[in-house]
């Protein structure tokens, strides 16, 4: 008779209410409560950094929507000294245009990308229709050609909604920020004269 084969359903029994599995269960749910806790610190981080960029409100919204139009486009390696140039142009601010061209990373290149193309295949056409897989060799440059072209346009009229929308968004963000900060610091300075 096999030992370990009656002593099996026990054992198991016996493994999970033993203090060695409850302390490495607990290290286990330690490390992961740890790790979202140090992702939300990061996150909050990231955006106090945002808030306390300088210039005006409307610098810093420009250079971010700047960043955010620059990202839109499938230009990999550029996007960034594209946000840069493009901000000094508006007189935005470069540390946002930077940043702000991560609305393409390596999580959204594809979905972006896709809906750029479909956008601008639907202005060109007028209605979607799915890649050709097809490519003949013979008319390989017209079909690049027009699906850059497609997905430039997509690239342009997205990268222009959404930098228009959440720069504006962002403006307004921070303005009221601003606004708020000026008179928190008009009554501490109120309160300080006799």
């Amino acid at each position: 008779m096999h030992r370990g084969s009656q002593c099996s359903a026990p054992f198991q029994d016996s493994f999970l209410r033993s203090p060695r599995f409850l302390v490495r269960h607990r290290r286990q749910r330690g490390f992961m409560a740890r790790w979202i806790r140090q992702l939300q610190q990061r996150c909050h981080q990231g955006l106090l950094w945002i808030w306390r960029q300088e210039g005006s409100p409307g610098q810093r919204a420009r250079g971010l929507a700047a960043g955010i139009f620059c990202g839109c486009f499938p230009f990999f390696g550029l996007q960034t000294l594209l946000g840069i140039a493009l901000a000094s142009a508006v007189r935005g601010n470069h540390l946002l245009a930077a940043a702000g061209t991560w609305i393409s990373n390596p999580f959204t290149y594809l979905p972006l990308y896709w809906f750029n193309y479909q956008v601008g295949d639907v202005l060109l056409r007028g209605e979607t229709q799915p890649l050709e897989l097809s490519l003949l060799e013979a008319n390989l440059w017209n079909q690049g050609w027009s699906f850059t072209s497609r997905l430039l346009l997509g690239s342009s009229v997205v990268g222009l909604g959404v930098a228009l929308t959440l720069g504006s968004c962002a403006w307004w963000m921070f303005r009221w920020q601003s606004t708020r900060q000026h008179h928190v610091q008009a009554g501490s300075r109120d309160r300080s004269q006799p």
